[in-house]
């Protein structure tokens, strides 16, 4: 499949492409263009001319467009979730489909907010000297943004990055994920035939150190929307501060889920099972669980019976899988190394923990005797089917352990006393905290993202996403109101 830039779709300058591999199989199902830094820099150069009359048009006519586009969305919704679910490893229905249906939304919903985005007029001026002034502001487009979208939710993260960006006026330069995206792809063709110029929504495929770091390089890019690892997220930051390019970026987590002693069992388990979904790929999904020792061996053998041991690994496609592979082989490397170093520093796998002989498959995994000083417990993202099991007595230990990360994406704490847990929520140093759910929550309007640490300084939602991709442009009528 071809990749989006200039005025359509074209290969790479150079001829060369990158296969595109089904991790339930090994399975080589497409290629796609291996993008050249000329390539990049053509893109971005199609961008900047384009942008001024795609910013002309009306916000009505642009968000037609983009409305159009969630429409055809959402009727395709079934071959589109094909598509994902064997490029990505993800359950069909369950999870694939389900994603589209995320995307028809949040663009949808990026029209609503960028139709009703308000500009203020400010009171008659405190300050002496400006008594007969009019003064307002107004929102403008920023101009070009590069977006990089990531693996693990390729379409539903890519609608956040794009729909806001194309509805104030904005081109966007997509960086489609090395390892899934043709379902990225076809959302931008899509996005074409409801009428909106190919120059506007350019998506680049290749190699993520090259093209993604040329887009973020390149002084004619005005501002850089970034999902991905938190060692990715510094090295554009470094590439961005050459010429103070703003950045956007939802980093990495290691969420904790604390289980109080006196929870509801039935839900603890069942919203720790919710770390299942995508294989445990999520950057917010719990991955640390921090549960109270009175608890926590009933917790293990409820968690094991009642929820993994339940799960069907096999071929995404089929209706009675539950739980598809990883990324790839070396996503299930990593995991498989991360597990035996958490064992070597003294945890027990209790169960699971092995890579299955088939692509990249790994089996949800247990382990117990976590202790606080462990990597896993501190600095160590498994972004993979693994539940670590640390143990707490009082609620100050649980919040001392749940802060001991370079992390502050989110948290979670399952307890039915309701000031306890805005006490703790109001504690833990991170971006949000679910109450009596999982971190891995998410609600489109919601500002979504670190704003800590190291987890990044975005807070992309419906509530926010204007605020990322406009500026503020303050105008002044001088003495309209001197008689």
């Amino acid at each position: 499949m071809d990749m989006i830039i200039g005025a359509g779709l074209r290969g790479a300058s150079d001829g060369k492409t990158r296969p595109v591999i089904n991790p339930a199989t090994g399975e080589v199902i497409d290629t796609v263009p291996e993008a050249t830094l000329e390539d990049v820099a053509y893109a971005i150069g199609v961008a900047v001319e384009a942008q001024r009359d795609w910013a002309a048009r009306t916000t009505r006519e642009r968000t037609d467009m983009i409305r159009a586009a969630a429409g055809m969305i959402r009727a395709r919704r079934l071959e589109l979730g094909k598509v994902l679910s064997r490029e990505a490893g993800k359950p069909y229905m369950a999870e694939a489909v389900w994603e589209f249906d995320s995307v028809a939304y949040i663009l949808e919903a990026s029209c609503e907010v960028a139709k009703h985005h308000y500009g203020h007029v400010m009171p008659d001026s405190t300050e002496p000297g400006y008594d007969h002034d009019l003064q307002f502001t107004m929102h403008v487009p920023r101009g070009v943004i590069a977006c990089i979208v990531p693996y693990n939710f390729p379409p539903a993260i890519w609608a956040f990055k794009v729909g806001g960006a194309l509805a104030a006026g904005n081109a966007v330069v997509v960086k489609a994920p090395s390892y899934d995206p043709l379902a990225v792809i076809e959302c931008h063709r899509i996005l074409i035939e409801a009428g909106i110029p190919p120059q506007i929504v350019q998506c680049l495929t290749g190699s993520g150190a090259r093209v993604g770091n040329s887009m973020c390089e390149d002084p004619r890019v005005d501002a850089i929307n970034f999902t991905g690892s938190s060692d990715t997220g510094v090295t554009i930051a470094r590439a961005a501060a050459t010429h103070l390019t703003p950045t956007y970026m939802e980093l990495g987590g290691n969420d904790g889920l604390i289980i109080c002693d006196d929870a509801d069992m039935d839900l603890a388990v069942k919203e720790s099972g919710d770390k299942a979904r995508n294989s445990g790929q999520a950057c917010s999904a719990a991955k640390r669980f921090i549960v109270h020792n009175s608890v926590r061996k009933r917790f293990m053998e409820r968690l094991i019976d009642e929820q993994l041991s339940t799960l069907v690994a096999g071929d995404p496609l089929d209706p009675a899988t539950t739980m598809g592979p990883m990324i790839g082989k070396p996503a299930a490397e990593e995991i498989d190394r991360q597990v035996q170093h958490t064992v070597a520093q003294g945890g027990k796998v209790m169960f699971g923990g092995k890579r299955r002989n088939t692509y990249a498959f790994f089996e949800p995994t247990v382990i117990a005797d976590v202790t606080p000083d462990m990597d896993i417990a501190r600095d160590m993202e498994v972004f993979g089917p693994v539940w670590p099991i640390i143990g707490f007595d009082r609620i100050e230990d649980a919040i001392r352990i749940h802060n001991n990360t370079k992390f502050g994406l989110g948290g979670g704490i399952i307890t039915p006393d309701t000031k306890k847990a805005l006490q703790v929520a109001r504690q833990l140093k991170t971006g949000h905290v679910a109450i009596n759910a999982s971190g891995g929550f998410r609600a489109a309007e919601l500002p979504f993202g670190g704003g800590n640490k190291a987890s990044g300084n975005s807070r992309e939602s419906m509530s926010e996403v204007m605020r990322e991709v406009t500026q503020v442009k303050s105008i002044i009528l001088r003495d309209v109101f001197r008689q």
